[in-house]
Formats: structure tokens, sequence, C-alpha cells
């Protein structure tokens, strides 16, 4: 199963809906041309909602890093929001969980955007 995007806006804040899986190829791909693209048109606060990700592999790991790494570059922030309880744990386990703004509340985390 590829991955899926649906974008949303809320008030200032851009709402990525990922679904299925963030691996090597297709879904990485798709997740970086997604944010890229809004970087590119200047969109400063993106919250990617994980909650239907089944599934992150090394490659998809370094695509949230370097999603995160390039928003942040463009004076912008990127946050998380939704993790399953295997993201969350592959998280913990990289040591990247301290690294990203990660919130289980779609209406907090839209709020905590400065």
């Amino acid at each position: 199963m590829s991955m899926k995007v649906k974008i949303r806006q809320v008030d200032d804040v851009t709402i990525l809906d990922l679904s299925g899986r963030i691996t090597l190829g297709e879904g990485s791909v798709t997740l970086r041309d997604s944010v890229r693209d809004l970087v590119a048109k200047g969109t400063k606060h993106i919250l990617l909602n994980l909650g239907d990700i089944s599934y992150i592999d090394s490659s998809g790991i370094g695509e949230l890093v370097s999603a995160f790494t390039s928003v942040k570059n463009s004076g912008g922030e990127l946050k998380l929001l939704n993790l399953t309880k295997k993201v969350h744990d592959l998280l913990q386990i990289t040591k990247l969980y301290t690294i990203f703004d990660i919130w289980d509340n779609e209406t907090s985390a839209i709020t905590a955007f400065g």
C-alpha cells in the first residue's frame, strides 16, 4: 500500500493527513515532494498527521528529519500529530522523539504554532 496525502488548511496551519507507509521509494518521495512544495509556496506552519501511517522504515525516518530541517531552515515550524504506537516507539529508539514537536490533539497542536 502506497502513502496517500490529503492537504487541508486550518487558520494559518497546513495539515497533511498521511496514510499508508512511509518507506524507501514512493512513500518517502511523496512526503518529500509535498513538504517541498509547501515550503516553496512560503508555508510556515506544517502539521503532519501520522495517525493512519501503518509503517515507517529508515528511509521514512530520514524523510521526516529532512522535512523538519527544510521547514525550519525556511523559518517555519513542522509538528507531528497522532503518532501510532509503532511510530512513537521508533522515534524513541532512534532518539528523534526529543527533536520533533509531537502532539496528540489537533486543536492544541494548531494553537501551539507561533
